[in-house]
């Protein structure tokens, strides 16, 4: 029987609803729109009654905040349903399942969810129609019917074999081109025609499965066959892209590489050639595995030099993002993840690089065939957001670039940083006899033909027809894989390992070995009907392939299971260098590894490189005859605006590794440009911290392709030295995402260009690219994207040699370090290697303790950023022209300087200004409010990215509760033990860990194992079995079961109502005075158990205090203060009563609130741990403090007599150097403090 619930938010917490409907009249115009209301549905097969029951008000909906209903609620107006299309991750409908499997204890039932909306006012059929079509993407969702299915069980056609396509070696020309067309497939006549030689040279007609899996491999995402072409004939009409060519081909001579081909990857990649020669490259970590960036470093761990690996990847996802949002940018993230973990390393920090064109314009001006440009921005930032923060993974940098030219195909950018002892990683060769083991997630048809559709030209018909073509991610099994690739002991039996990504298992299989073997009846299906071919290129994501000697294959399975992890045997390594792939008894592909590596036929083209129009030249200074009206247009520009709702979507705090925070200050308000993470030692201090800043102007780059990549590179050096690194120890790697190259020569003008003034940076530089991606796709009808090289710059260096941009001081001096440029408006490396050593010096001595890195807009917007963050001001020096105040000034540095330190300073520099103390910015008879300037620069995208919603700045009392007596245990222990419990989506566990065994206490974490019903019971028991050997209990923060079914927290709390559970916890708290402590996640886990504020485990009701959905609508990730408002609680006995504290904020669910009788009785009984705050400790509704909207401003609470402490600010992300950017006491200590209790 199926069973049907509808859950909806209550009045006042209703947050999406109201948030829609303000969209839907506002943006779409539907001004008739009286009321929506959101419902989620859930349909619910293979249980009985008395546990849909159970559910309703556990698993399905929290009693405070949601209303459920057994029918649709009777009302006037429209209603219509959305669900997921067959086939796509549906995470609410997985979590509701697996939620209800732990309360059975038996098999997972059938879940399936959809979202409701009822809608009121007077609408006419095409309103509703055009309500439908910004609510519905149709290439992940469809309409779904309001009736009640008698069942939810799919019947899935038994696939047929696959087909030999008979006669195709006998096609001819015209032939094979309408193979191509009615295939779809990517490949162009002169690959179809090199296949079908292969094969007659074999006797025998293809598969449709091997000429699916040729596409994807030869295609141009897989195989870069685009930087591969041949570039026979070049000509160039600018002179100075002609030197930088011929410098080139006399390379080439030199290094002996004439007789391979000059094609655009050769261009990329002979610069770290020559480098490596010249002995610059003894760093770099080779093997045949491609994985990553690899360099080896020394870090200094406790004192001892150790050997690590560090790895750096950059990943681009502009199809897929382009038309499904929030699954396109998850993967992206994903996929680069995936490079440096395939690697046997951990991966700890991300910087995400966007492009879009305005976001703030009309949705009527959508192009036909796309999404708004808002729907975009807001759901690739949600979709890479969420992915990110529930896989525990710190976004240390987010900056979204606007050009108009990014309407045709979006730009979604993710690079990542990686480490892990050397120690740790093996690097063999596959010998036959070895084993394959498929890790992680399970295949299903989402993703088929990804590669290839990202390598295709896209027309308003061909977006309707690629929804297949995008992947969706399960954020929590990729979590797992972060874990299990952490642990040595697993790591060392790896012997080689590919992740998988375009062309699923027939290229993430395919490359471990030259001979294979592989059992596609093995591979892990999410449904069944997969066909031979699906199973053979589907890029479903969280699937890693490792390599395994037999004698360990029994040892790795184990270590998976341990995880939680799924790990099937699919693969053997054999002798004989082909490809085979098995399905249903039958060879569905048997290719050679020699034919699959040609990667093709070779293709050849002519360049025609153009020279860029002067006049047209954005590097000039242009005339500026209003400087106060020059200077707001400029902060109001979409490229120098505050990003601020953006960023604080993204967790910056987890792994308590950051040492910048994204924006800084007293306020918060300076924006960083580089990011810079502690290398991740889980045990132990270490000092060496990595550091990575991108450049890129699509302006500059559209006037002139070559000196866009120069400058790109340099503004990317720029931003790392301005930060505290050392030039010279830089390691670069590109992304290049270019228009779709026809025969047309002038069509590979931009590419060819940008190559070859990254090539002459590099080599001006004296430092490599080891890495890149190019993207050469963007193109939709006869709109190309912006040429784009954007550069990546990664450096390692020492934690107290990085210096924070916001202005510090009254009284220093603001200089600028300008670069020498010729008249080609090129720069001169050797002043500019000189300059950046120059100031590298000056930092490590201190004498500058601010500097910012300048851009197309000059002095002024670097400056104001730098002043906002303390809300310091600035005097401009008169002697200063209007034009030099917003001349483009790509790699100069603007400095602020001790004034009796200048005498320090060896290179030439300009005196631009002083600091003040008034927040007012000056120039002559110019004077700007710094709070003027502020508001400018927020507004452009606060309609876009809010970073409030709420009005409300009411003052909240805040009186301090001053206990006569603190709880003192009775069962005193030496060294207390305490019990942290991973469960699907935890992602704090290590940060906590830390913090306890920093404190002196012992640590048992224990991952909660859910595939099967016999790993639930099993769980249980090892739990049970934990908590009685503890003393402290410590829920800790991230997403369980991705914070669904649509609430946080559930798949935690439900598993802690199991009765063995529920009873050892009690038994720990009542029979030997223990403690717990929940953490963001952990907090809301124990205030659904009602262990705050009751004590016990009482579940919750309708009037129970609860944290619900943050008021703004979002993720909030930011540093906030707290006051401590009372000391009861044992876990602040050595925090200060009244005392103000910083810690990051990184929810969804932060809110807190409860019934007025609650809260009078918490504040009565001192039960009010701690209240969000200002600087000076002023407690109000104001959204900027207050960031989710508690009632009460309310942050923490405990049980009554203090022993269970949930507060939501992550006290355990603090370290030595995290966060310096950030002002005020991070240690409230009350780790120190529960363990010092027992004693």
């Amino acid at each position: 029987m199926v069973y049907r619930i509808y859950v909806e938010k209550k009045p006042g917490f209703d947050v999406e609803a109201e948030g829609l409907k303000n969209e839907l009249v506002s943006l779409l115009g539907v001004s008739d729109l009286t009321g929506l209301r959101l419902l989620n549905r859930y349909d619910v097969e293979g249980i009985d009654e008395a546990l849909f029951q159970q559910c309703a008000s556990t698993v399905f909906s929290e009693p405070p905040v949601d209303d459920t209903y057994d029918a649709l609620p009777q009302f006037e107006g429209v209603s219509f349903a959305v669900e997921y299309l067959p086939g796509q991750f549906d995470q609410r409908a997985d979590s509701a399942a697996e939620c209800i499997q732990l309360i059975s204890q038996g098999e997972r039932p059938l879940v399936r969810s959809a979202r409701v909306y009822l809608l009121q006012g007077s609408l006419t059929e095409e309103q509703v129609e055009e309500i439908k079509k910004y609510v519905i993407n149709p290439v992940e969702a469809r309409e779904a019917s309001l009736e009640k299915k008698d069942t939810l069980k799919m019947e899935y056609p038994i696939p047929s074999s696959v087909a030999v396509l008979d006669g195709f070696n006998e096609l001819d020309e015209e032939g094979l081109k309408k193979f191509i067309e009615e295939k779809g497939l990517a490949m162009d006549l002169g690959d179809i025609r090199f296949c079908q030689d292969y094969f007659r040279g074999e006797h025998r007609d293809p598969t449709i499965t091997e000429i699916r899996m040729i596409d994807t491999y030869w295609s141009d995402h897989c195989r870069h066959t685009t930087f591969g072409t041949i570039l026979d004939d070049v000509q160039i009409d600018d002179a100075v892209v002609q030197e930088a060519f011929d410098r080139y081909m006399a390379m080439r001579e030199d290094l002996g590489r004439t007789k391979k081909p000059r094609c655009m990857m050769d261009l990329a990649t002979i610069g770290a050639k020559e480098l490596k020669k010249q002995g610059i490259l003894k760093n770099l970590d080779e093997s045949e595995e491609i994985n990553a960036c690899t360099v080896k470093i020394k870090c200094d761990v406790n004192g001892k030099d150790e050997d690590w690996l560090f790895l750096f990847k950059n990943e681009t996802h502009n199809h897929p993002t382009e038309i499904e949002p929030f699954g396109g940018a998850a993967t992206c993230l994903g996929g680069a993840i995936r490079d440096p973990l395939s690697g046997r390393t951990y991966v700890y920090q991300a910087m995400r690089v966007t492009g879009a064109a305005d976001p703030t314009v009309p949705i009527s001006q959508t192009l036909k065939g796309k999404l708004p440009q808002r729907k975009l921005v807001t759901g690739a930032a949600q979709g890479y957001s969420s992915y990110g923060n529930q896989i525990g993974l710190a976004t240390g940098y987010v900056k979204e670039i606007y050009h108009p030219d990014y309407v045709a195909k979006r730009m979604e950018i993710g690079a990542v940083m990686a480490a892990a002892p050397r120690s740790a990683v093996k690097r063999e060769t596959s010998d036959p006899g070895d084993i394959i083991i498929l890790l992680g997630g399970r295949t299903g048809r989402d993703g088929c033909g990804g590669a290839t559709g990202s390598s295709k030209v896209h027309t308003t018909e061909s977006i309707e027809t690629c929804g297949a073509e995008v992947q969706k991610g399960n954020a929590p099994t990729e979590r797992k894989m972060q874990r299990l690739f952490r642990r040595p002991e697993v790591t060392k039996l790896i012997k080689k390992c590919n992740d998988f990504g375009a062309g699923g298992v027939s290229v993430a299989i395919g490359e471990l070995a030259d001979g294979l073997r592989v059992s596609l009846d093995k591979v892990p299906k999410k449904y069944e009907g997969l066909d031979g071919t699906e199973l053979a290129i589907s890029e479903s994501q969280e699937r890693m392939a490792v390599v395994i000697d037999p004698a360990d294959v029994e040892a790795f399975l184990a270590y998976a299971a341990e995880e939680n992890l799924e790990a099937v045997e699919v693969a053997v390594v054999t002798k004989e260098p082909r490809l085979v792939l098995e399905w249903r008894g039958r060879e569905i592909v048997n290719i050679s590894r020699a034919f699959l590596d040609t990667n093709g036929a070779h293709q050849e083209t002519s360049v025609l490189v153009d020279i860029p129009e002067k006049e047209d030249c954005v590097l000039n200074a242009g005339k500026v005859e209003d400087v106060r009206g020059k200077w707001l247009k400029v902060l109001s520009d979409l490229n120098e605006c505050s990003q601020k709702g953006l960023v604080e979507r993204f967790d910056g705090s987890i792994g308590a590794g950051s040492v910048l925070m994204p924006y800084g200050g007293k306020y918060q308000l300076t924006e960083t440009q580089a990011m810079v993470a502690k290398l991740p030692v889980l045990k132990g201090k270490c000092d060496t911290v990595t550091m990575m800043a991108y450049g890129f102007d699509p302006y500059l780059s559209k006037w002139s392709p070559y000196h866009g990549a120069v400058y790109a590179v340099i503004d990317s050096v720029a931003k790392i030295v301005a930060a505290g690194g050392d030039y010279s120890k830089i390691r670069f790697t590109f992304q290049e995402y270019f228009r779709r190259m026809t025969e047309d020569p002038s069509r590979w003008s931009q590419p060819f260009a940008a190559l070859l003034g990254a090539y002459e940076a590099q080599l001006g530089f004296g430092l490599p690219s080891i890495g890149g991606k190019d993207s050469m796709s963007g193109t939709f009808e006869d709109i190309d994207v912006p040429p784009t090289l954007c550069s990546f710059a990664v450096d390692v260096a020492k934690e107290s040699d990085i210096i924070t941009p916001e202005l510090k001081t009254a009284g220093n001096v603001l200089v600028r370090f300008d670069i020498t440029k010729n008249e080609y408006d090129l720069p001169d490396f050797e002043q500019v290697k000189a300059l950046y050593a120059a100031v590298h010096e000056l930092i490590v001595k201190k004498a500058v303790v601010s500097a910012y890195v300048c851009d197309a807009n000059g002095l002024i917007p670097a400056l104001s950023k730098m002043a906002f963050g303390n809300m310091k001001g600035f005097a401009l020096n008169n002697d200063l022209k209007e034009e030099q105040l917003f001349a483009p000034a790509y790699g100069c540095i603007v400095a602020e300087v001790e004034k009796s330190r200048l005498s320090e300073i060896t290179v030439p520099y300009t005196t631009v200004g002083t600091v003040t103390d008034e927040a007012k910015f000056t120039y002559k008879e110019v004077a700007i409010n710094a709070e003027e300037a502020l508001s400018v620069w927020k507004e452009p995208l606060e309609n876009v990215f809010p970073t409030k919603v709420s009005k409300d700045e009411t003052p909240v009392e805040s009186k301090l509760y001053k206990a006569d007596s603190v709880y003192v245990c009775k069962n005193k222990v030496a060294k207390p033990t305490v019990f942290i419990p991973v469960f699907p989506g935890t992602n704090c566990e290590y940060d906590s860990t830390k913090a306890f065994e920093r404190a002196g206490a012992d640590v048992i974490v224990k991952v909660f194992k859910n595939l099967s019903a016999q790993g639930i019971r099993e769980s249980v028991d090892e739990f049970e079995k934990a908590i009685n050997q503890s003393q402290i209990i410590m829920f800790p923060g991230g997403f369980s079961a991705g914070d669904e079914p649509d609430g946080s927290a559930k798949f935690f709390a439900t598993a802690f109502r199991n009765a063995k559970m529920k009873e050892a916890v009690e038994r720990l708290l009542n029979e030997r005075d223990g403690l717990a402590l929940g953490i963001c996640n952990g907090f809301q886990a124990l205030i659904k158990l009602g262990l705050v504020p009751n004590g016990s485990i009482t579940g919750q009701n309708d009037q129970s205090p609860t944290l619900t959905f943050n008021t703004i609508n979002r993720h909030i990730s930011k540093m906030v203060y707290t006051k401590v408002v009372s000391n009861k609680s044992p876990w602040l006995a050595k925090a200060e009563l009244g005392g103000v504290y910083t810690n990051p904020a990184s929810h969804g669910e932060g809110r807190f609130v409860a019934p007025k009788e609650w809260l009078d009785k918490l504040f009565e009984n001192g039960q009010v741990a701690t209240q969000y705050c200002d600087l000076a400790g002023n407690v109000s509704m104001d959204e900027e403090w207050n960031v989710n909207g508690s009632y009460m401003a309310i942050e923490g609470i405990t049980s009554p007599d203090g022993r269970c402490l949930g507060k939501m600010a992550h006290s355990e992300r603090r370290g030595d150097s995290v966060a310096i950017n950030i002002y005020g006491e991070q240690d409230l200590k009350i780790f120190e403090s529960g363990v010092e209790y027992f004693k």
